[in-house]
């Protein structure tokens, strides 16, 4: 349809005009345009230009998609504007690694405008084509290698952009217990979530589940019709079909990519998430109101989920389905890191009662999980710092050190100060001071070592290595509150946990 400027609005409308309308109205609701100059039916716009005076055009796509789970956007591609590239082009890291263009963002910045203004041109001819992704790796936690994609710039932006369009429509999709790389979401948010429901709800029994290779064997066939749920722009559609298609470079052979999206990718979350929300998160939604005994919960980041159920028949019944539902998607479960545990405000009094030991513990977003008390011999859920995740960053540390082992102390001091404040920034939680303060501490012996290595003549004190210590390492502080509290005040009354 085409609004009343020769633009297209982006979605089906209906043809039928309302009931009782005249005919300019009627033509303006079919239409999609605004209401006409000097039409008293409808609210004048604001005297002053603001931002809350006029909704831009993304406001209208959001809202349309709010009020209707089941329209279809025709004509999306006209939303990716030079200003909207050129927002991207700025929101990218500037010393990112290049792609296999070789181009940095410093070099593309260098005629700015004239490269964005070809780049629009191109994308809106369909003359753009997608590059290959060059390979690289990053160490895992497990000594394996993970494979990164990283993408050319030009593609980066073109991605960034449409991954701005299509936000509009998809986060009125998804559901609430999605939390994986969404605008205004975090990880603390879903473990907040998950210990709100691990602590209040009817949780017994918690599947602690894995996919494995799961950006890996994302099935393309199955992606494409899921984008096509919701966008009808054919043009859209065979964009993210060329960034899917586009393959990888490595050692200066391209390799074609028949499934996955490569790790990296800047549309890779939003398409690994929309995979998900079909394949997982509606499928549950489904199956926990008609199938299920008692409450089923679920907590879900990017790829990473955990569900919690009331029944243990419940919770071995949805593991079976689960499995058929992924193989049907071409995902599966890992065998070695699925499994169904016993946990919750219960567990304790009831593995006691059968003469069983403490219930077991899992890990979700770099936290350890443990069935504890609290001063007042209520339930609570202990939240620490997984072991392997603090071993491997005290190991980075070391490393890093031998590198800096020749700078000054105060530069030393600095660099060590930033680490250890990012490493509280996101593990000091309420209850995991003991984990936080060892940490510290360790850090501290790390440097300690370092120094005296630094010559033959070592005059590095316990007492001189406790004052630098002291001052350039910041104190063990809780920087988070309490899930519930965090949690009450973002819900506002309403779950995110269901």
């Amino acid at each position: 349809m085409m609004n009343g400027h020769g633009k297209s609005d982006g979605l089906v409308v209906p043809k039928k005009p309302p009931n009782n309308a005249g005919a300019d109205r009627a033509a303006e609701v079919v239409e999609g345009r605004g209401p006409a100059k000097g039409n008293s039916a409808q609210r004048n716009a604001l005297r002053t230009q603001s931002r809350a005076g006029a909704p831009s055009a993304l406001d209208r796509v959001r809202e349309v998609a709010r009020r209707d789970k089941k329209v279809r956007f025709t004509a999306l591609l006209h939303h990716v504007s030079v200003e909207r590239l050129r927002k991207a082009y700025f929101s990218l890291k500037r010393h990112a690694a290049a792609g296999v263009d070789g181009v940095t963002w410093q070099q593309y910045g260098g005629n700015l405008e004239g490269n964005l203004r070809d780049l629009h041109d191109r994308v809106q001819r369909g003359a753009y084509r997608a590059k290959a992704s060059r390979r690289a790796y990053i160490p895992k936690a497990d000594g394996r290698q993970r494979p990164l994609g990283i993408a050319a710039l030009e593609d980066k932006i073109v991605q960034r952009a449409v991954v701005e369009v299509l936000n509009a429509i998809y986060e009125t999709d998804f559901l609430g217990f999605s939390y994986g790389f969404r605008p205004g979401r975090d990880q603390h948010q879903a473990l907040d979530a998950l210990t709100v429901a691990l602590e209040q709800r009817k949780v017994n029994w918690v599947l602690d589940a894995d996919i494995r290779d799961f950006f890996g064997t994302i099935q393309h066939e199955w992606l494409v019709k899921f984008v096509e749920h919701r966008i009808a722009d054919k043009r859209v559609v065979r964009l993210v079909q060329k960034w899917l298609a586009a393959g990888v470079m490595e050692a200066g052979r391209w390799t074609a990519c028949e499934e996955g999206t490569p790790q990296g990718a800047t549309v890779s979350p939003l398409l690994a998430n929309l995979y998900l929300h079909h394949v997982l998160d509606l499928w549950v939604q489904h199956w926990r109101k008609r199938n299920a005994r008692g409450e089923v919960l679920i907590v879900r980041y990017a790829d990473d989920f955990v569900m919690g159920c009331q029944h243990r028949e419940d919770a071995e019944r949805l593991l079976v389905e689960l499995r058929e539902r992924f193989a049907k998607f071409g995902l599966q479960l890992h065998p070695n890191k699925t499994r169904l545990l016993e946990f919750g405000r219960f567990a304790v009094p009831d593995r006691t009662a059968r003469g069983e030991g403490k219930p077991e513990t899992f890990n979700f977003l770099g936290f350890t999980h443990i069935c504890g008390k609290t001063r007042n011999a209520k339930f609570c859920v202990l939240r620490q710092t997984m072991r392997k995740r603090m071993a491997d960053k005290l190991h980075e540390v070391k490393a890093e050190m031998q590198r800096r082992r020749h700078d000054s102390i105060p530069e030393q001091g600095v660099w060590l100060g930033s680490v250890v404040r990012g490493y509280f920034a996101y593990h000091a939680v309420p209850r995991n001071a003991p984990v936080l303060r060892t940490f510290r501490r360790q850090v501290g012996r790390l440097w300690g070592r370092s120094l005296r290595r630094r010559s033959q003549r070592d005059r590095m004190t316990a007492e001189r290595l406790f004052g630098l210590v002291d001052r350039y390492l910041p104190p063990v502080r809780i920087l988070h509150p309490y899930p519930q509290a965090r949690f009450a005040v973002r819900t506002r009354g309403g779950s995110r946990m269901r």
